[in-house]
């Protein structure tokens, strides 16, 4: 668990609220290990997520519905040991809180115990009303995602854009609506039309965090090694590619393998 070194302010959920007030738009990206969260911690990012991405990215499943709670915790272990300023916020993986808001809670007070996180997030609206109601009344902050919810991906079928329809529109502005009732302190919103998006940001008091939802949104969110393009096989719309890791590593890796098949790695100076 991290240490938290004196004079560095951390961010709060109540941080978070005072931004979104003064327009003061949130930055946020995900993270799985040690190495990158104090990166990208010492860079001065706002929000850190421990995502179920980790499935994808980390582990190379399809979806975000293979990883467990355990290895949930694992890498919010990890992130948390790397991190003095940014809020650490951790994905309650599938399969965790779905079945029962009792269960909701043992998963969540177990990540919050366990890797020493400060809040985590859940997928749904309504449906994960009595979860949500149950974790935040133990005192774990909480929050939401709806738009595009990855962890319903075999529901939908694809992942398209959600509430291009009426209907799914205004059942997302009342699910924001709702979560921000229970208590939720931030939404993370999809994978929706931007005019939708701009329009839950005005509707609701709390920071709504956007991947694939426009500009009108209060912050934003990114995979890390979608944006720093260490992964090449993913170019949706919303990603601005900011590096092109990828092939800097490449090129490193190449440039070592050269030179100890050349004798020229190591010299007489990297040898004792």
């Amino acid at each position: 668990m991290s240490v938290h070194k004196p004079g560095i302010k951390k961010v709060t959920t109540h941080q978070l609220q005072a931004m979104k007030e003064r327009g003061e738009k949130i930055s946020m990206l995900t993270a799985y290990d040690f190495t990158m969260a104090k990166v990208l911690d010492q860079a001065g990012i706002d929000v850190l997520l421990v995502g179920d991405s980790a499935s994808n990215v980390m582990a190379g499943h399809e979806t975000t519905l293979p990883i467990t709670l355990d290895q949930m915790i694992y890498h919010a272990q990890s992130v948390v040991r790397g991190v003095d300023r940014a809020l650490v916020v951790v994905d309650v993986p599938f399969g965790s809180y779905q079945g029962s808001s009792s269960e909701a809670l043992r998963s969540s007070i177990r990540i919050m115990k366990e890797s020493g996180g400060h809040a985590v997030k859940m997928e749904g609206g309504e449906e994960i009303a009595d979860s949500v109601k149950r974790v935040l009344s133990a005192g774990i902050p909480v929050m939401g995602h709806l738009g595009l919810t990855p962890q319903s991906i075999y529901k939908f079928g694809t992942y398209s854009v959600r509430a291009k329809e009426e209907e799914e529109a205004k059942k997302l502005i009342s699910d924001a609506k709702l979560l921000e009732e229970l208590g939720c302190f931030a939404i993370v919103l999809e994978k929706i039309p931007s005019a939708l998006a701009g329009e839950v940001a005005k509707a609701v008091k709390i920071p709504i965090i956007g991947i694939g939802a426009g500009p009108e949104v209060d912050g934003q969110v990114l995979v890390v090694h979608d944006m720093l393009g260490i992964n090449k096989d993913f170019s949706p719309r919303f990603l601005r590619r900011y590096a092109d890791l990828h092939t800097i590593m490449t090129d490193a890796v190449q440039g070592f393998i050269k030179d100890v098949k050349d004798r020229d790695f190591p010299n007489e100076k990297e040898s004792y």
